[in-house]
């Protein structure tokens, strides 16, 4: 037989569990100092803008042309 509980219990359990999650969420967001934000955006911009210098193969372009594709239809 399974086992009995208390639904009020599990109720405010879940809600306690879900308001420990945004309060970590709070935490992390704002309990950081200001210039370790913005180094840390600053970093990833930068690695976005790295990342998007090496592409290999303009957006404009499908997947499966190649460059010889392209220069024929030209």
């Amino acid at each position: 037989m399974a086992e009995i509980i208390n639904l009020n219990r599990a109720r405010k359990a879940k809600t306690k569990a879900d308001k420990d999650r945004a309060a970590e969420t709070n935490r992390i967001l704002h309990g950081t100092p200001k210039a370790v934000r913005n180094l840390a955006e600053a970093r990833k911009d930068k690695a976005d803008q790295g990342l998007s210098g090496h592409k290999l193969e303009n957006e404009d372009r499908s997947v499966g042309e190649s460059r010889s594709d392209q220069k024929e239809d030209k």
